[in-house]
């Protein structure tokens, strides 16, 4: 479903004359990250319970990159209590972020589905170097000890991701198949109206997805 949603909504974009450019990279540069970004990500870092040295990303990916502006559309996996917990970084209140309060709101509403896609071995536990630096993950589905190491990695990456993106100039802007948009007179989640919408719903898109930009 979500390579549906994604490819749905690209073929709307790509109906306007934006300069768009598909599964763009960045290579980060070590040299960007100050000392006060650094204690950022060291505090969020402690606060998932992770151990020894901070990782840190050296290439970001991204759905689309459109000028200064990047584009993430984020799925289920990443609105969880881990999440959350980094969103009460500093990071937060010295640089503005269009996304928090939404994602910060979807986070604690949206779990459960987290919860229903995230239990599987290889997502709960993440890759090996997941449990190196947050410890053995609990049974999948409890919370009561160390939970689960793979969506702590997930969470501390899209802070990484957040930060790196601000201090190497761009503008991050994080989709949610849960966000509302009104057509018709009532409200209706992303996820429904990308699934097959009709030519007033995608003109109606496209509007929606070029005030990202404004």
């Amino acid at each position: 479903m979500r390579k549906i949603l994604q490819e749905n909504l690209l073929n709307i974009i790509n109906e306007s004359e934006l300069d768009l450019e598909v599964d763009y990279e960045l290579d980060v540069n070590p040299n960007f990250l100050d000392q006060k970004g650094r204690n950022w990500l060291e505090e969020a870092f402690d606060d998932l319970g992770g151990n020894g040295s901070i990782p840190l990303l050296e290439k970001l990916k991204f759905d689309w990159k459109i000028n200064r502006f990047l584009f993430l559309f984020d799925f289920d996996l990443h609105f969880n209590r881990y999440r959350l917990s980094t969103f009460r970084s500093d990071l937060y209140h010295e640089f503005s972020f269009s996304f928090v309060d939404s994602q910060r709101r979807l986070c604690r509403t949206f779990e459960k589905e987290c919860l229903k896609a995230g239990m599987q071995h290889r997502i709960w536990n993440g890759p090996p170097v997941a449990q190196q630096w947050f410890g053995k993950s609990s049974a999948p589905g409890d919370f009561s000890e160390n939970g689960a190491t793979g969506w702590k990695l997930q969470a501390y990456n899209d802070m990484q991701i957040d930060l790196q993106t601000r201090i190497h100039g761009y503008k991050l802007v994080r989709l949610s198949p849960y966000e509302t948009l009104m057509t018709g007179g009532s409200l209706k989640r992303l996820d429904q109206l990308l699934v097959n919408p009709t030519d007033e719903q995608r003109e109606m898109l496209l509007n929606w997805f070029m005030r990202k930009m404004a």
